[in-house]
């Protein structure tokens, strides 16, 4: 049955292009954007706090308690989030998904600012990210740098995409620091490594990623770095019926994403 599942999965993120093309409307970018708002406000309430600075250090003790054994032990720490309106309603796009994860990882014997100069090197990132195929630093200007990634995504299918992204870091306090990252273009590349390679329409492509932001709290903790994530991602929505098969496929890909960000930084730093 899980092959039977797989195959099927398979058949429709092949033909999904083509046999249900659909365009990224202003409706869904309307959604997106009172997403990453309330998402925001929450995070910037909690950076500029007296009383915390992590994620975990606004979460009840016991669920705080265990996520720290987690990543003590060398593990990532991946849960799904879901921001809500004040009222408590979830904020629903139409025809689109929005995937919202938390993940932390603890990175030993390391420095913050030897961690953080460590990531700002935009163009040595295709060496150490398996789903960055190339990386450039197209401008610097003090804290915000504007960044191109050339993307690979592998289930079933294969996905590249040229993005070009924009992030800010902020310096807290000592030992405490944060970054906002956001793309600003997403391109899915047709034909990827051949001669006729070519951009799909900016909106008008397979859907399976329209939007990426990325929220980044990094606390020097003993001789480590708690590194916290929270991706918040855009894509298209599951057809009417596909639901049972596919909704945990579809779900998985930006989760596994961002875990093998957070293993990619530890391995690469100790590398």
């Amino acid at each position: 049955m899980i092959r039977i599942n797989i195959f099927l999965v398979g058949v429709y993120l092949a033909t999904a292009p083509d046999a249900e093309a659909i365009k990224l409307e202003a409706a869904m970018v309307k959604a997106w954007e009172i997403y990453v708002q309330l998402t925001e406000k929450r995070i910037e309430a909690e950076l500029n706090s007296t009383s915390g600075f992590l994620r975990t250090d606004f979460l009840p003790p016991g669920e705080a308690s265990r996520i720290t054994r987690i990543i003590n032990s060398g593990r990532a720490y991946i849960e799904k989030m879901n921001t809500r309106t004040a009222d408590g309603r979830e904020v629903s796009a139409p025809d689109a998904m929005i995937h919202h994860w938390f993940g932390s990882i603890f990175i030993p014997k390391i420095q913050s600012e030897t961690l953080l100069n460590w990531v700002k090197d935009y163009d040595q990132h295709y060496r150490y990210f398996k789903e960055v195929e190339d990386s450039k630093l197209l401008s610097h200007d003090g804290d915000r740098f504007d960044i191109f990634l050339r993307f690979v995504r592998k289930k079933v299918v294969t996905v590249h995409y040229n993005t070009n992204h924009t992030a800010i870091y902020r310096h807290h306090r000592d030992g405490f620091e944060s970054s906002r990252s956001f793309t600003t273009r997403i391109a899915e590349v047709q034909n990827a490594g051949t001669a006729s390679e070519m951009e799909k329409p900016v909106g008008d492509d397979s859907g399976f990623l329209w939007r990426l932001n990325s929220y980044w709290r990094f606390k020097q903790q003993g001789d480590g770095v708690v590194v916290e994530c929270e991706s918040i991602s855009l894509s298209r929505s599951i057809p009417f019926g596909l639901g049972w098969l596919i909704k945990g496929f579809v779900e998985s890909v930006p989760r596994e994403s961002l875990e093998n960000t957070l293993v990619s930084i530890r391995d690469g730093v100790a590398k």
